[in-house]
């Protein structure tokens, strides 16, 4: 016989409430995946250091084209993680900057990219052991 757990009711609406990653319909998975996405981790360490404009974020996130650049920080913003502010100047000038929320979200991604940097050595020797020999 298997034990339930059952929460009273306050318990199911305090939950609900919270959020529930581990549950499909879960709009916490959404910015679960805008947060933890390549780009995202990327842009929110970025951000870390301070405000910066969209090319300085694109020279400083190697790699990154513009578009998915853009689709990020869009995505960001709309998490309440990223403030956009538009001066009204020719040409235009935009300036991106983490808001309270974001803040403390890269402060925990950052902590993920320093570990990985930290461990990148033991986590390459990992990878190179679990690759199949390149058959001749």
């Amino acid at each position: 016989m298997t034990e339930r757990t059952h929460l009273p009711a306050s318990g199911i609406a305090e939950k609900l409430a919270r959020g529930d990653v581990f549950s499909e319909a879960c709009p916490s998975r959404q910015i679960l995946q805008h947060i933890t996405s390549r780009w995202g981790v990327l842009v929110l360490v970025a951000l870390s250091g301070g405000t910066h404009r969209f090319a300085e974020l694109r020279r400083k996130v190697s790699g990154v084209s513009e578009k998915m650049l853009a689709q990020t920080l869009r995505a960001l913003e709309t998490d309440g993680l990223v403030d956009r502010t538009a001066f009204p100047v020719v040409p235009p000038h935009v300036e991106y900057s983490l808001t309270p929320l974001g803040r403390e979200a890269a402060i925990r991604v950052e902590a993920l990219v320093d570990w990985i940097e930290d461990n990148l050595d033991d986590l390459q020797a990992a990878r190179a052991e679990a690759e199949p020999a390149a058959v001749l």
